[in-house]
C-alpha cells in the first residue's frame, strides 16, 4: 500500500473529469456604507476529484470569503461557480442550504458539535434534516464514527472526548452525507501538535483511501505541506498555485514519535 505521500495526480485523468469547484472570474465586492470593499478580484480556480488542496493566505486576504463561496454559504457578485458540474453562482438561500446538505461536509476549528448529544447523534444531524429515516441515519453515523476509530465512543458525549476526538466526530459528521466535497476551515487551530498531526492522518486517510476531495484553509505552512496541492490567496487573487514539494505523511510521522508518556516525561 501506497503512503499518502506517494500518492500524485494522474494529470490525464484529473483533465478527463468534471470537476468538483469550478471558479470562473469570481469577484465579490461587500458594500459598506459609500465603500465597497473588493474581497475577491476575479479567482479562477478548479479542484478535481480525489484532489487534496491546502488554502492559504493572510488576514484579510480573501480566503475566508473563498471558503464562503464555496461552501455555499454566500453567492458571488459576479462570476460563475459550478459544483459538480451545476451552476450553483445564482441559487437562493434555500437552495444553497440543501446542496450544502448534500454536496458538502463541513469541519470547523471549534467543532461546532452539539453538547448535550452524544456523538452518535451528532453525526446523525445532517441526514435527520434531510429525511432520513432513523434506523439509516443510526446505521450510517455507526459507520462514519468507525471510519474515523470512534465506534467505541458513540454514546459519549463532547464534554468526555479529548480535542481530538471532538474533531474526529466533526469528520464524522461531515462525511456521513457522502458529498463530493469535505470543506475544513483551520481544523487543527485548536489542537496541540500532536493531535494535529493525528487529524491530519485521519483527512489523508480519507484522500488516499477513499478518494474524498478535500479542501483545507490554513494559516500555517507546515499543516498544508500534507495536501497535494498549495493555492495562495493574496488581496482577493490567487498568487500561487502549485503541487506540495516534500510531502508530509501524517501516519508515518505518528508512527514515528515516542509514546505521549515518554513524550510527557521528557517535558517535565
Amino acid at each position: 500500500m501506497q503512503h499518502p505521500a506517494d500518492v500524485r495526480c494522474d494529470q490525464p485523468t484529473r483533465r478527463a473529469a468534471v470537476p468538483v469547484v469550478r471558479l470562473e472570474h469570481i469577484h465579490k465586492v461587500y458594500h459598506l456604507g459609500e465603500v465597497d470593499v473588493h474581497a475577491l478580484r476575479g479567482i479562477s480556480l478548479e479542484v478535481y476529484p480525489g484532489e487534496f488542496v491546502a488554502v492559504m493566505g493572510a488576514s484579510g486576504s480573501g480566503k475566508s470569503t473563498l471558503l464562503n463561496i464555496i461552501g455555499c454559504l454566500d453567492r458571488p457578485t459576479r462570476g460563475k461557480y459550478f459544483l459538480d458540474g451545476q451552476d450553483v453562482s445564482g441559487l437562493s438561500k434555500d437552495e444553497r442550504a440543501d446542496i450544502r446538505n448534500r454536496k458538502i461536509g463541513f469541519v470547523f476549528q471549534g467543532y461546532n458539535l452539539l453538547r448535550r448529544t452524544s456523538a452518535l447523534e451528532n453525526v446523525q444531524l445532517p441526514l435527520l434534516y434531510n429525511g432520513t429515516p432513523t434506523a439509516e441515519a443510526i446505521r450510517r453515523a455507526q459507520r462514519a464514527l468507525a471510519i474515523v476509530g470512534l465506534q467505541e465512543r458513540a454514546h459519549s458525549f463532547p464534554n468526555q472526548l479529548s480535542g481530538g476526538e471532538q474533531q474526529r466526530v466533526a469528520i464524522a459528521r461531515a462525511l456521513v452525507n457522502n458529498p463530493s466535497l469535505m470543506l475544513a476551515d483551520e481544523p487543527t487551530g485548536n489542537l496541540d501538535s500532536r493531535t494535529s498531526i493525528d487529524i491530519m492522518s485521519v483527512f489523508q486517510q480519507l484522500n488516499a483511501e477513499r478518494g474524498m476531495t478535500i479542501l483545507l484553509v490554513t494559516h500555517e505552512m507546515d499543516i498544508a505541506q500534507y495536501a497535494k496541492r498549495i493555492v495562495i490567496v493574496r488581496d482577493g487573487r490567487i498568487v500561487r498555485d502549485e503541487p506540495v514539494k516534500n510531502r508530509r505523511d501524517a501516519a508515518k510521522e505518528l508512527a514515528e514519535m515516542p509514546p505521549l508518556e515518554e513524550e510527557e516525561e521528557a517535558v517535565i
